[in-house]
Order: C-alpha cells, then structure tokens, then sequence
C-alpha cells in the first residue's frame, strides 16, 4: 500500500485543541484544581467554543479533566505514571506504526522533499512550519499502519512538540529533525526494526522533557 502525503489530511479541530489542552497538563502548565473556561480558551486559540467543548470531552474520557455543565472543565491531579502511561501508548503504537511503514516501504518522497527544507533551514527554521511538518510526518506513518483503530487511538493521543518547560522549542524541533531524518531513512530502505528502534527512540526522547517539566512544576 503506497501511503501518498497529499493523502494525509490535517487534524480536526477538537483533535488540535485537545492536543494542547493535553500537553499543558501533562507538562505540568495547568494545575490540579484550575478552571478551564470555555470562552478563554476560545479567544486564546481562536476558535469557536465547539471543538473546546469536543476537545473537553475527549480529555474527560481520559480522566485528565472533570467536566462542568455550560462552564468549562476542572483539571485532575496527574502523576509521572500519568505521562509514562500516555507515551508508553504511543511508543508501542506508533513504533509499530514505523515497522509496518517501513515493511510495506511507502511513498516518503513527499516528506523526504520537507525534511530537506527543514535541514536546510537550521538556526533560521520555521516553528509554524515545523509543526505543519511534524503533524504530517507523524500522521503518514500513522496510516501507513493500514489500521483504524490504531489511527483512531495514536490521533487521540496526539499532543504535539513535547519540549515542556526545560528544553527550548527551537532545539528540540531541531532535534526531532535529526530523529525523523533516521526514521525516513529506515523507512525508504525498509528497514522494519530501524525504523521502530527510531520512533521509539523519538517518542522516549519526549517523554523524558515532559517528565522533566512536570519534575520543575511540582518544585
């Protein structure tokens, strides 16, 4: 099955939201006991209340959030096993994802040709475009994985560039084009293991900065 990137569509709004929402909490930004209001989100984001009201729910089934009728949410006290839980997820899924993108050896070429652009850009790179890119990245081997639960679980999981409070935005979205330049590289020479070593590697690496942010917000 040849995966192409024109294929891979962006995330719908309540899952960008979500995202967010989810990596403040995990990182520690929002606290146990913080209101979330609905209308404050909206105008920091900049989207209407209906994908926060969707998003509020997606955090609610994972019991990061409490929700409150017509107000907002409540966030729930969360602990190290709370973001080791969360992506040890998606270090098995999504490694997984890599092995079988790898295996069927997909079509990168698309994601090769933005690899490219981002190593070129260095110092100098782009963080809106970084992020278009590494939603796109993720997502085209999500659904090389050629399996709807699995897509519909990782997406949910999504949080976005997991920098926290102690890495800098810009060296670790440097750092995740290192990492995701080993991963296509196994992938166009469908090199399974490699490429599943590599993810898992990438997403370990992020786990570890929010667990440090998360270390930082509790001193």
């Amino acid at each position: 099955m040849a995966v192409k990137l024109e294929a891979v569509q962006q995330l719908p709004m309540r899952y960008k939201v979500a995202s967010i929402v989810r990596k403040a909490i995990l990182a520690g930004e929002y606290f146990e006991g913080e209101e979330l209001s609905l209308t404050a989100l909206s105008q920091q984001l900049g989207v209407s209340r209906t994908p926060i009201r969707e998003a509020f729910q997606m955090l609610e089934e994972e019991g990061l959030i409490s929700l409150r009728p017509n107000k907002g949410a409540i966030v729930k006290g969360i602990s190290e096993k709370t973001i080791k839980d969360h992506f040890d997820t998606r270090i098995v899924l999504e490694g997984e994802c890599a092995y079988r993108a790898a295996e069927k050896k997909i079509d990168v070429t698309g994601l090769i040709k933005m690899q490219n652009d981002m190593e070129e850009a260095g110092n100098t790179l782009d963080l809106n475009a970084f992020k278009k890119y590494n939603q796109a990245f993720h997502m085209l081997i999500w659904q090389a994985a050629d399996n709807e639960k699995i897509l519909s679980i990782v997406t949910s999981l999504w949080n976005g560039s997991s920098f926290g409070k102690t890495v800098k935005e810009l060296a670790h979205c440097m750092q995740s084009v290192k990492e995701h330049r080993a991963i296509l590289e196994a992938v166009r020479n469908a090199d399974a293991e490699g490429a599943k070593k590599a993810m898992q590697a990438h997403l370990i690496r992020s786990m570890n900065n929010i667990l440090d942010s998360y270390t930082v917000s509790k001193q």
